[in-house]
């Protein structure tokens, strides 16, 4: 190799190092493994709320579970999230949506439960029930479009879940939840927390700040007293379905702090 032939490559080889792009290494995503949540549905719902957050939490390696509350009482829908609890192993985040946030605040008491995830829901305190919490507050408008059957339970007409429940879905998936809905005891309402998980547990919560079911300022306000970490999305009452990657993320903050 004569020498200009090596003063060529030599060049080649010093501008090659001078224009090269450093390699971007992603920070690596934390496997979460070995925790579990356990997601309460609302009134008015059942398991299947969680569709598109189960993959998203499923994804980062969590241990998912949807109950199947009856909706007959704070009692009986309790029971059934703790039989969900005790089968899990290890650490449980446990997260309930609307009524569901009143399941938690019961049920999450328990000593696998380390946090606690409200997705526009309530959050009671000690000897409280939704009643109390609502006493003095207007009716809200879909108030007057609950049906009661011969057994005092209560359904959504397709109208409220259409533009008061689930506003911000296509019309053909809220009529699907309207149609699939489950109905809710009327009584439920007047059941009372008897100790509040959320005095000993640490809280995340998710503000729908378009829901026409729980007042947002009453979320933010509840949100507040129980010291929640708040993340707000741009929602109607079901986030989970609209804003699934919102609430999936709030959901995986969680876990990752108790991992």
């Amino acid at each position: 190799m004569n020498n200009l032939l090596k003063k060529v490559l030599a060049s080649a080889m010093l501008l090659g190092s001078l224009f090269a792009v450093p390699a971007v290494h992603a920070a690596p995503v934390q496997d979460l493994k070995g925790t579990n949540v356990v997601l309460v549905h609302g009134a008015f719902a059942d398991g299947s709320s969680w569709n598109k957050v189960i993959p998203l939490l499923e994804a980062r390696g969590l241990h998912v579970v949807a109950v199947q509350n009856p909706l007959s009482s704070l009692a009986d829908d309790a029971a059934a999230t703790q039989r969900a609890i005790e089968q899990q192993n290890g650490p449980v985040v446990l997260v309930g949506h609307s009524w569901g946030g009143v399941v938690i605040t019961q049920a999450g008491n328990d000593d696998k439960v380390k946090a606690l995830v409200y997705v526009a829901a309530f959050a009671p305190d000690n000897n409280t029930s939704i009643n109390d919490m609502l006493k003095g507050k207007p009716a809200p408008a879909w108030a007057s479009q609950l049906q009661k059957d011969s057994g005092n339970y209560l359904t959504l007409s397709t109208d409220a879940v259409i533009h008061q429940f689930a506003q911000d879905l296509p019309v053909p998936q809220a009529r699907l939840i309207a149609a699939t809905q489950g109905p809710w005891a009327a009584s439920a309402t007047d059941d009372k927390v008897s100790t509040a998980a959320w005095h000993s547990k640490p809280s995340w919560f998710v503000i729908a700040d378009k829901d026409h079911m729980i007042d947002p300022h009453l979320q933010a306000a509840m949100a507040a007293q129980i010291g929640a970490t708040v993340t707000h999305v741009n929602s109607s009452h079901v986030a989970m379905v609209s804003q699934p990657n919102a609430v999936a993320a709030a959901i995986i903050a969680a876990a990752t702090k108790v991992h």
